[in-house]
């Protein structure tokens, strides 16, 4: 990930009792990070084509983990446009497919700890406003309202309803 990243702008929370989440029904090969310790990432193949990034993040509840969905890039352009190119920049990491694409997230990252480079993490310099909403491209557990965005960011995978 090398000098590359920007704001989260949208995220989905997953944990061991969500029959959406790989976590469900205890640890097993593929999920075994999110059963270790909190901030590790979990990064998964999704349709054998895409990464997805999680950090897990509860040392209280092995198995959970947040999917990072959306990014607005405010750093490396240059390198995310290289990796998605003919893109328009608010398709650059919008999707957890295309958010790992642009970052140079994959498999090699899986169960590394998410706080130490070349991951890095800050505050916003402001509160954000968030909206929630249900999640998305899962069927069980579909209800959950555990999507979460920055408000009128255009940088979404989705709209919120």
């Amino acid at each position: 990930m090398d000098g590359v990243g920007g704001v989260i702008v949208e995220t989905e929370a997953y944990d061991v009792d969500d029959p959406a989440s790989h976590s469900f029904g205890g640890p097993r090969a593929r999920n075994l990070p999110m059963f270790g310790p909190a901030g590790r990432a979990y990064v998964y193949r999704i349709y054998g084509l895409h990464w997805c990034l999680n950090v897990v993040c509860d040392a209280a509840r092995p198995g959970s983990a947040v999917l990072i969905r959306a990014l607005e890039p405010t750093l490396g352009l240059d390198r995310m446009r290289e990796r998605r190119p003919a893109v328009p920049d608010r398709h650059l990491a919008r999707g957890p497919g295309r958010l790992c694409q642009a970052l140079g997230v994959t498999g090699v990252f899986n169960g590394a700890d998410a706080c130490a480079s070349p991951f890095s993490w800050s505050p916003p310099a402001t509160p954000a406003s968030v909206v929630t909403g249900t999640r998305i491209g899962i069927r069980r557990g579909a209800e959950t309202p555990w999507r979460f965005g920055l408000r009128g960011s255009p940088w979404l995978s989705r709209p919120f309803p």
